[in-house]
């Protein structure tokens, strides 16, 4: 899109691309307050950070409504900045997290959502679980254990290339693990609906692999300054 056009009008025409049942959610890390405004009051409601510091800092001086999703890399020692209103946090790569989501969601007695990262691309600095340690936290899921954690689904990253194909492989590959467990776990997790693939540069590829949720931030707020 050219950086003449508005924000308004970049929001609309993203709305307008999306099939119904995808949802948006807006990458607002480093961007301020008053730009995660002026979004929020087009209609936007759910946005995603990476950094717990930032969103801890940015979330009292917003909306209580808005819909935080944490999209990043998050250490274990971080989650109690933003277990009091998080509502959905993608990037869970292990029980060992999930139990200190857990501690954190029961200590302010609330319930969050999680989405399983898998790493389904070539480079190594991505994070998350291989297909087969994702399918086995899944379908060995403690209930009891993770009382306070609601299981949403899955997440996953492409490798950063122009080989749309190669894109296209990895999406499809977590969209089938996806499809499978939803149908194996579906009656102890009836949520268990969600399939976060694509950002800027690949949503297309991955809404048709699949996606039930884009990450989507340059598109919307424009370049980074």
């Amino acid at each position: 899109m050219p950086e003449r056009t508005t924000l308004a009008e970049r929001y609309a025409a993203m709305r307008s691309s999306l099939p119904p049942h995808v949802n948006l959610v807006a990458v607002s890390k480093t961007r301020s307050a008053e730009e995660v405004r002026a979004l929020y009051d087009l209609g936007q409601r759910a946005f995603g950070e990476n950094y717990p510091q930032e969103l801890r800092e940015k979330q009292p001086l917003l909306p209580t409504d808005i819909e935080w999703h944490f999209i990043g890399h998050l250490q274990r020692n971080k989650v109690k900045y933003i277990a009091p209103f998080i509502h959905l946090i993608h990037s869970v790569d292990g029980p060992e997290l999930l139990d200190e989501i857990h501690k954190r969601a029961v200590a302010v007695n609330r319930r969050i959502g999680v989405l399983v990262q898998v790493h389904i691309a070539q480079e190594e600095t991505k994070h998350g679980l291989d297909l087969e340690e994702a399918r086995a936290l899944v379908q060995h899921w403690d209930p009891v254990r993770w009382s306070a954690l609601e299981l949403r689904g899955a997440m996953g990253m492409a490798s950063n290339t122009e080989d749309a194909a190669q894109v296209a492989r990895e999406f499809t590959a977590l969209s089938h693990l996806f499809q499978a467990l939803k149908n194996e776990v579906g009656a102890e997790h009836p949520r268990f609906d969600t399939l976060s693939m694509g950002m800027s540069g690949d949503a297309p590829i991955a809404i048709a692999a699949g996606s039930t949720l884009v990450r989507v931030g340059t598109a919307l707020f424009g370049p980074r300054t």
